[in-house]
């Protein structure tokens, strides 16, 4: 395929902005960029995608998600509302991953993939709970990634909260997930974790001994003190101190969140090369603080950006980040928006290539993987490779996306859904959820 007439962003460092530009993809791979009039005269018969001037850039990437949580939204909580992080979890997430099936499961992967591709984020890292259908759950989310044609990094949440034997499953499931490596072109695995706060020495122990030395974790840290406060309260230090003679941390280990980490713990996640990931929108609905962010980079901590499962428009997620530093600290100065492409380009790109190294991603140039987004954008004042984060900040919308490719695949084009029937999807989806819902009253006794 050839995609001519484009406005090339191409998110190297440093970055570059070519007018009137086309690339040529063959394999799934970008292999050749030039000048729209010289590729169309030396490749005449290629299949061609006019993108009439539209600016093409590599699609969005999310480090940290839950596509299991889609089924919340809109859903009444009973009683008052929970006044801390603790109750945010016990009066909703716990009971509504208990309330899920396998067919929930798939469903509130489908609405989620759905909202990726329309807002033009093409690589996903998803933490998934589902404590009465362990078994399969990650195939069941493969599958239906798979069907999008989404790249994703898959994980299942190890816990003691349901018990030695959900706990026992969990770690089977991930290590069964993770050996199945290859079976989905643009889907790996990764060993998930839920937080300090409900696992045991006993169970980061036995998922440790279940998998080999190079795998990669994925576990939410310090999200709130209660973390900090378990941790302490068995005598294990602090929790990276925790994570770290467990084996856990390293340089494919995602930590998500790290709100409540000093500067010793920052030190240690920095020198085993582990990655954090920012959720600003998360941190403000929970009210649980704002993670050191700034601080952590400057010390060498690898921060990336993610969701924590709010909707797949990261755009949305980089204003977040770009207004609550500056908020939190009452300094204009603090999260200028280079250190949001820093976090939310970069450091992504990084870290999907971690997972995904057969070639570059998160980029535009020969070689690199055709993950790309087509953006209807108009602007009325100059843009240029220097001041485009802010155009991102205040003019980018996610309804701009108008076409989304993964792997020279075209997913979504002219903003029409080639893989995934929307309506359909949204139809049972909203049948499914009903009894979630149910089953959620049941269980907190409503």
């Amino acid at each position: 395929m050839l995609i001519t007439h484009a406005n090339l962003i191409t998110w190297e460092q440093p970055n570059r902005i070519f007018q009137d530009y086309a690339l040529r993809i063959e394999n799934g791979l970008i292999v050749e960029l030039g000048p729209s009039v010289e590729l169309r005269t030396v490749y005449p018969n290629e299949e061609v995608c006019d993108a009439h001037g539209q600016y093409v850039l590599p699609g969005n990437i999310c480090a940290h998600t839950h596509f299991y949580g889609a089924f919340a939204r809109g859903m009444p909580i009973p009683g008052d509302a929970p006044a801390e992080f603790t109750q945010i979890l016990q009066k909703l997430w716990w009971p509504l991953d208990q309330s899920l099936t396998l067919e929930d499961v798939r469903f509130s992967a489908l609405v989620c993939l759905i909202d990726a591709i329309k807002h033009g984020t093409t690589t996903l890292f998803d933490h998934h709970a589902s404590p009465k259908a362990i078994e399969g759950s990650l195939d069941s989310i493969a599958q239906t990634v798979d069907q999008a044609g989404l790249r994703a990094v898959l994980c299942y949440e190890v816990t003691d909260r349901n018990g030695a034997d959900g706990a026992r499953r969990g770690i089977e499931e991930n290590a069964r997930f993770l050996k199945q490596a290859g079976t989905y072109p643009l889907i790996v695995g990764c060993f998930g974790l839920h937080a300090a706060l409900t696992i045991s020495n006993q169970t980061l122990k036995a998922c440790r001994d279940a998998v080999p030395e190079d795998t990669g974790f994925h576990i939410h840290l310090s999200e709130s003190r209660d973390d900090m406060h378990s941790v302490g309260e068995r005598g294990n230090g602090w929790p990276v101190d925790w994570l770290n003679n467990f084996d856990i941390l390293g340089p494919r280990t995602i930590t998500a969140h790290a709100v409540y980490v000093d500067d010793y713990e920052i030190g240690q996640l920095a020198e085993t090369g582990t990655w954090v990931t920012h959720q600003p929108r998360s941190n403000m609905n929970n009210g649980v603080g704002v993670a050191p962010v700034e601080k952590m980079l400057a010390d060498g901590v690898r921060v990336c950006l993610g969701n924590d499962g709010f909707s797949n428009a990261m755009w949305e997620e980089w204003k977040a980040a770009y207004l609550l530093h500056k908020l939190y600290h009452e300094d204009p100065r603090r999260m200028s928006g280079n250190t949001v492409v820093q976090i939310a380009v970069h450091n992504n790109a990084a870290l999907a290539g971690t997972y995904f190294p057969q070639a570059p991603i998160g980029v535009i140039r020969p070689g690199a993987v055709a993950d790309l987004i087509f953006v209807d954008y108009h602007p009325f004042t100059t843009l240029t490779a220097d001041n485009l984060p802010w155009h991102i900040l205040f003019g980018g919308l996610e309804s701009m996306v108008t076409t989304t490719i993964v792997a020279g695949k075209m997913l979504m084009r002219d903003r029409k859904l080639l893989t995934l029937d929307e309506i359909a999807i949204a139809a049972q989806a909203k049948e499914l959820s009903a009894q979630v819902w149910q089953r959620y009253r049941k269980i907190v006794g409503v």
